[in-house]
């Protein structure tokens, strides 16, 4: 499933495969790169992020740095601050999947088919079937979402999203590649997996990870359901630069249901590194480990994904709900770790993959002071209505000297011009670029986390 913000994905990622030279543990500065915080203060002070909240983890411990607040006056973010951690919840289902296979209760070759009700086999593409490893890492055949989704309130779209619904997509949904032929990143493949993990220790997605993560690693500010002292430390969601709705997510929990804080995920990222005394380290290990290099560049164990860094693979993963984006990585060899959390739909994973590789550059943002001013009849011209699909258009409006554009059912947001023809809105991460035939505006495309998205004007 695809929503628009002008573009709202759910979950959004990108990730690659190295191996380095460079294997002598390295610490982090007492104090973080200058250029790092000069573009964590730019992103607060242009509206792009209200918070960031940051935790460096090498082995001399645990840094935390905090930049921002809970929302327009609200209270400043500190370590206990929760955030939604939308996909990083992959890693968490990949820790359990690879914790049942050491207890010898499945093995990652079992079928998907032999653990769902009798009534319910998912159709496949050819003779192979469906495996427990196949679902982790991405190759089983099903799609990025279920598209039977109907929901009664659309700014909370998962919450009544049930388990039946999955069950009827996946019988019927027809496949269009053979399973393991091919990497398609799939929450919903995540999200069966969560349940069926579940389901084989009798108990609920939510029970299985406290009793055999977040309890152990002692996070109790990581939970499914917020807890009271969660609801009171939480840093609210934003997109567009307004407030929106959490989102729960009962069904899909395995793939993005997740809420924690920077305290909490540096236990975690600590764990995975091996530091502390923790029965996990040996099942942590195990979903580090590369399943397939199939998605170009890409490497993928069970839920993380691995990246090539100057200072050794960088195995993260990022995460996005309707208010909130999360990156957690880690580098073995160098014994570096990184967890940052924003409550906005603006993510930051550059800033996160700098840290742990300063090769990797920090995003070329553009901000509000970057527009140049373009005079009002050429403004006029873009004016109008201009449609993505049926039911999704785009209104562009202009009140005094000042550019909307708006999505359907969307807050409008303000865009400003880079030249002519090509505009930005810094706060929702998009650029505009108008097709223009005998002086006449004919369409418009959005570009937004790699997406292009063309929409023809119509009146």
């Amino acid at each position: 499933m695809r929503k628009y913000k002008i573009i709202l994905v759910f979950i959004l990622l990108t990730f690659v495969n190295y191996k380095c030279q460079k294997k002598s543990k390295q610490l982090f500065n007492k104090n973080l790169p200058v250029a790092v915080v000069e573009a964590i203060e730019k992103r607060i002070e242009e509206g792009l992020n209200p918070s960031i909240a940051l935790a460096l983890i090498d082995s001399s411990g645990v840094q935390y740095f905090n930049f921002g607040k809970t929302a327009d006056g609200g209270k400043e973010v500190n370590r206990n601050t929760i955030y939604e951690i939308g996909s990083i919840s992959k890693v968490f289902t990949g820790i359990l999947l690879a914790q049942q296979v050491l207890d010898d209760e499945l093995k990652l070759d079992d079928e998907v088919n032999a653990f769902l009700p009798d009534s319910i086999k998912i159709p496949v593409m050819g003779d192979t079937e469906i495996t427990l490893g196949n679902i982790s890492d991405h190759t089983s055949g099903l799609p990025r979402m279920p598209d039977n989704f109907a929901p009664a309130n659309p700014n909370n779209p998962y919450s009544d999203y049930t388990v039946e619904q999955m069950y009827e997509f996946i019988s019927n949904y027809t496949p269009t590649r053979a399973v393991g032929s091919e990497y398609e990143y799939s929450n919903l493949a995540q999200g069966l997996l969560g349940n069926l993990l579940a389901g084989n220790k009798n108990t609920t997605y939510e029970e299985l990870m406290v009793e055999v993560i977040a309890g152990p690693l002692e996070m109790e500010d990581t939970r499914i359901v917020l807890t009271d002292k969660m609801k009171k430390n939480l840093a609210l969601g934003h997109s567009s630069g307004h407030v929106v709705e959490n989102w729960d997510i009962p069904t899909l929990a395995g793939a993005g249901g997740i809420r924690s804080s920077t305290f909490d995920m540096a236990k975690f990222i600590s764990a995975n590194l091996g530091y502390g005394n923790t029965e996990l380290t040996k099942t942590m290990e195990i979903t580090h480990k590369a399943r397939h290099h199939k998605a170009g560049e890409m490497s993928v164990g069970l839920g993380w994904h691995i990246k090539d860094g100057g200072n050794g693979d960088i195995i993260w993963h990022n995460g996005g709900t309707g208010g909130y984006r999360a990156f957690a990585g880690f580098v073995k060899e160098s014994g570096q770790g990184v967890v940052l959390l924003t409550n906005s739909t603006n993510g930051a994973d550059d800033i996160g993959l700098n840290l742990l590789d300063p090769e990797s550059n920090l995003a070329d943002l553009k901000f509000k002071s970057d527009a140049i001013e373009l005079p009002e009849h050429i403004l006029k011209r873009y004016i109008g209505v201009y449609v993505v699909e049926p039911k999704f258009l785009i209104t562009l409006t202009l009140e005094g000297s000042q550019l909307f554009a708006q999505g359907t059912g969307q807050e409008k947001s303000p865009i400003y011009p880079e030249s002519n023809t090509k505009f930005f809105a810094p706060i929702d991460g998009i650029e505009i670029s108008f097709q223009i035939k005998e002086q006449q505006v004919k369409s418009l495309e959005v570009i937004q986390d790699g997406y292009k998205i063309p929409a023809k004007k119509i009146k």
